[in-house]
């Protein structure tokens, strides 16, 4: 049964990824394809938010649901910039990490307060606020406000290194 908190949640990020699309806005594809020296392009941040290609992020967020207390290994410093997204538009990429949170939200609307306070042992998480053993909630709320909100200063930031050379 949907509760409340799921619901909030799920507004929060959609929220979230409607401030992102407003970074993203009137961003060329010379731009989104260039990056600064040993750095990331607006393009393959998208691509890390948007998470593996044709999954997302989903998988993690169901393995809290599909067994008790499970490892996940996360990939935190991976891109996910594959052949096939490069080849899109920053544009269609923007749609893409939309997509992809937009399932999120869905599914985490239809959360239970039980299912919610399911955890996961995530050991890259050990030494973060949300700790080792997070719960889905926790993992929620980071993936949909931290982990987003990060890399929409993290594009701002390399958007303005690029205008400045």
């Amino acid at each position: 049964m949907a509760t409340s908190r799921g619901n909030q949640l799920a507004q929060d990020i959609r929220q979230k990824v409607q401030g992102l699309k407003q970074v993203c806005q009137g961003v060329d594809e010379n731009l989104a394809s260039r990056a600064p020296k040993d750095r990331w392009s607006p393009k393959q941040i998208l691509s890390h938010l948007s998470g593996p290609e044709g999954t997302g992020h989903l998988p993690i967020l169901r393995a809290f649901l599909d067994s008790d207390i499970p490892t996940i290994d996360l990939d935190t410093e991976n891109p996910f910039f594959t052949e096939n997204r490069a080849r899109m538009s920053f544009a269609e990429l923007v749609a893409e990490c939309e997509k992809n949170y937009e399932r999120v939200a869905n599914l985490v609307a239809e959360l239970s307060e039980e299912q919610l306070g399911r955890k996961a042992r995530i050991p890259k998480l050990k030494d973060s606020p949300l700790g080792e053993y997070p719960t889905l909630e926790g993992m929620i709320d980071g993936l949909g406000e931290y982990h987003v909100q990060f890399h929409i200063d993290h594009l701002r930031e390399i958007l303005a290194a690029l205008s400045a050379e």
